[in-house]
């Protein structure tokens, strides 16, 4: 569902990935301007993904990577706040223009 919103609000979704370990091996592989990682990742932490993301890709321009999560902003802020992150979108919010806003306020 959030595949289609972000395609259809103009912005190309290159891959998708259930584990760290895929979503390392993609960004890896795919080099994407933005990665969307959620915080909660089943057992595995969206916010130790995030490090990762950008520490595997600090030789070259590591992507913009933008948390998401079912919980609201203010109930998430210090996580985001001490993160590689460039910010978060809440999940009932996330659209295009979101992850663009954020992504543009990340780069200020």
């Amino acid at each position: 569902m959030a595949r289609s919103s972000l395609e259809r609000g103009g912005l190309e979704v290159v891959g998708t990935a259930t584990t760290m370990t895929d979503a390392l091996d993609q960004v890896e592989a795919l080099r994407p301007d933005v990665v969307l990682v959620d915080i909660v990742l089943g057992t595995e932490s969206g916010l130790d993904l995030a490090r990762r993301i950008v520490a595997a890709t600090e030789a070259s321009a590591p992507p913009h990577v933008v948390l998401i999560s079912t919980h609201r902003e203010d109930e998430v802020a210090e996580l985001v706040a001490s993160s590689p992150a460039v910010g978060f979108v809440w999940k009932a919010h996330l659209s295009a223009r979101a992850v663009r806003d954020v992504v543009a306020a990340g780069e200020q």
